[in-house]
């Protein structure tokens, strides 16, 4: 795989958008905001967030959705990398934004579900109906962690519920082409997940003692991050220590692009034929595109 150098000096980059106008709408954890890097690869703040805004999509609005983790890690330098540390002790937890990219209004929609404050939302989907799934990637403690989940909700701030918790450290979100399976990555287990959809918005129950399908589990101290669906149904999941895109096939087989970061962290497709790929190389802050060997599952919803 080629891969292109367009932007650095990024401040831990995630949740890439690709945008219709050829440009890129990122977060920068670190950074603690949105940011547009345009195809000469220049770069312009969007709006400041505050917290740290994780993943990022454009829901049925053409309003910008973020995943924003609350400020859950603090930063070390380790060799010139930037990697994300310990959670602080000022954490209070995560939230949903809503950003209007038209009127410059940012606003929290979701910052509990069930009478319980989120933890650290992480990655976020949108399915047909116009609802979105996102992960709750918990956070550290200093006896260990507070566990995930997996949330579904309505745009309209009317509805939001936990479809699957108690999972270690869930992190990126997609669906199927045929949006019968939601695929999450555990980051800590280096697993892909497989959640049957019973309904929009609802996963089916667990079977027996596991909370969903194994897809597989990578061999050795491999970490998962986000990831982006294939227009074939492959699932492609930014792989950190083994820094890389990990493609899965459904039927458990794998393949792996190395990309030349240890924590790589997002993947998402655009272009005509929707065979770009954007990469997000967090731990040095630069922003990869590539020519991907198949096309991307086209999003319900594009900017």
């Amino acid at each position: 795989m080629d891969i292109e150098l367009i932007c650095e000096g990024l401040e831990f980059p995630e949740g890439p958008i690709a945008m219709a106008d050829g440009s890129v709408i990122l977060t920068e954890i670190k950074g603690r905001r949105l940011t547009r890097v345009k195809p000469d690869g220049t770069k312009e703040p969007v709006v400041e967030t505050g917290g740290g805004p994780n993943g990022a999509a454009i829901g049925p609005d053409g309003a910008i959705w973020i995943t924003n983790n609350g400020g859950s890690f603090e930063w070390l330098d380790q060799g010139g990398l930037t990697i994300p540390g310990p959670t602080p002790a000022s954490h209070t937890g995560g939230y949903i934004q809503r950003f209007d990219l038209k009127s410059g209004k940012l606003e929290t929609v979701y910052d509990s579900c069930g009478g319980k404050r989120l933890v650290g939302p992480n990655d976020i989907v949108f399915d047909r109906q116009g609802g979105f799934w996102f992960t709750d990637h918990g956070c550290s403690t200093p006896d260990g962690r507070k566990n995930g989940a997996v949330h579904y909700a309505k745009t309209d701030g009317s509805h939001i519920s936990q479809q699957r918790g108690h999972l270690i450290s869930p992190n990126g979100i997609g669906l199927s082409p045929d949006e019968k399976t939601i695929y999450v990555a555990d980051t800590m287990l280096g697993r892909l997940w497989g959640f049957d959809v019973a309904e929009p918005g609802v996963l089916g129950p667990p079977d027996g003692f596991a909370p969903g399908r194994v897809i597989c589990n990578l061999p050795g101290y491999q970490l998962l991050d986000s990831l982006a669906v294939e227009a074939g149904g492959k699932v492609c999941v930014a792989t950190i220590i083994n820094g890389g895109i990990t493609a899965f096939d459904p039927g458990g087989t794998t393949e792996h692009y190395p990309v030349p970061d240890l924590v790589v962290t997002n993947i998402c497709f655009g272009g005509p034929d929707m065979t770009t790929a954007w990469i997000t190389a967090s731990s040095t802050g630069k922003l990869y595109r590539a020519k991907w060997p198949r096309p991307g599952l086209k999003l319900n919803f594009n900017g």
